[in-house]
Order: C-alpha cells, then sequence, then structure tokens
C-alpha cells in the first residue's frame, strides 16, 4: 500500500539549485537532470498567463513559471512528488499561485480548463515491459520505444490548450521527435524544436507547440 502524502518524510535527501531558487529532493522523487535544466532555461511564460506543469517532480519548472505567471496547476502521479513539490512551493514563496495535485495526466484537471502554457517533461527512455518498479524509475521508464505517455499527453493536451497557447514539451531522440511532430502537426499544432542538447547517447530537445492560425479570408 502506498503510504499517504500526509505522513511522508520531509528530510531532504538532496538540494539543486537553479537561478535563485533551492529545491529539495525526497525520496522516491526524480532528481532534476540535464533535461529539466534545458527546458528551465527555455521556458518563456508571461505575468498572465494560466500554467499547467504535467508530471511536476520535485516541482522546479511549475515553480520557475509561477515566479513569473498569474498561476499554476501542478501534476503528478507520484505522491512522493506532489508532497515534495508543496515544500518547494513553500520555500519559494510561491505557494499561494500553485495549486499541486496528484493523478494520472489531465485527470485531475476539470474538463472546462484551458491553460495559456502546458508543460511536460515526461518518461522518454525505452525500457522493458517489466519496468519499471520505483517510483524514481517511473518517472524515466516510457515503455518499449519511450512513447507510452507522450503518446498519451499529445492526444489529450491540445483540448486543454486555449487557441493562442502553447506546449513545450522535452523530449530525446531516443523516443522518435520526428513522430512527435508529425503527431503535433496532424492535431493542426505547429511545432518547432526551440533548443536542444548532446547527452551521451542521445540528444535531448525542447518542442514549443501552438495552434496553428488560420488565413482570413479577403
Amino acid at each position: 500500500m502506498e503510504p499517504s502524502p500526509t505522513k511522508l518524510p520531509t528530510k531532504p535527501l538532496k538540494k539543486f539549485f537553479f537561478d535563485d531558487c533551492v529545491f529539495y529532493v525526497l525520496e522516491n522523487v526524480y532528481e532534476p537532470a540535464e533535461d529539466t535544466c534545458l527546458l528551465a532555461e527555455n521556458l518563456r511564460v508571461s505575468k498572465n498567463d494560466f500554467v499547467l506543469d504535467m508530471g511536476t517532480g520535485c516541482g522546479i519548472l511549475g515553480i520557475l513559471a509561477a515566479k513569473k505567471a498569474r498561476s499554476v496547476i501542478a501534476v503528478d502521479i507520484n505522491p512522493y512528488a506532489v508532497r515534495c513539490a508543496k515544500v518547494n512551493a513553500k520555500l519559494n514563496r510561491v505557494k499561494g499561485k500553485m495549486n499541486i495535485l496528484r493523478g494520472d495526466l489531465f485527470q485531475p484537471i476539470g474538463g472546462g480548463e484551458v491553460f495559456d502554457v502546458i508543460l511536460l517533461n515526461a518518461p522518454y527512455l525505452p525500457s522493458e515491459p517489466e519496468e519499471p518498479k520505483t517510483w524514481v524509475e517511473k518517472a524515466w521508464a516510457g515503455g518499449p520505444n519511450g512513447r507510452e505517455l507522450i503518446k498519451r499527453f499529445l492526444f489529450e493536451a491540445p483540448k486543454y490548450l486555449k487557441t493562442d497557447g502553447r506546449i513545450f514539451l522535452v523530449q530525446s531522440t531516443l523516443s522518435d521527435v520526428g513522430e512527435t511532430m508529425w503527431t503535433l502537426k496532424k492535431a493542426r499544432l505547429r511545432a518547432n524544436i526551440i533548443a536542444e542538447e548532446k547527452v551521451a547517447f542521445e540528444t535531448i530537445v525542447v518542442i514549443e507547440a501552438r495552434f496553428k492560425k488560420h488565413k482570413r479570408s479577403i
């Protein structure tokens, strides 16, 4: 049985620093790495934006967004991550601008809610069928082709995006970036790779997607 989030440990295993913020990483929570930093460095958020941080982990992306945005909803299926994100939101003084929820992708989001910005640093590494077993493994294991959660996200995300909103997605070349670009195009979204970084045997990319604007008839 999973422990109740109210009874989870608050002692940090590690601390992670980004800009002028500090983040505790609690037990059973994925530690931010190169992919997180690449998206954080290319995050574009305005003061009136309503932001959804999907798979928030320790809360870093949602908290950085909350520093600028009007408000942020952060979601994670991992109860340890939900608790960790709440601790870090309070630590970085954005608790009042964040609503941190536990759930599977868009399940805890109200059907009528739409966002200016949707963020996702998905589990994208190819993994064996029997994986993952731990919460940390679940944060990186993307199934046999690395696309299990990415595929579900791409199917649902456009329904929660404002007509002038944008999606920021981190992905690896190990999980078929071309397939992601094609899927976004099929959903009437214009997608561009706005940043990339070579890491070991893969390249990490940040994809920005927006709805295509229809030309007005004369």
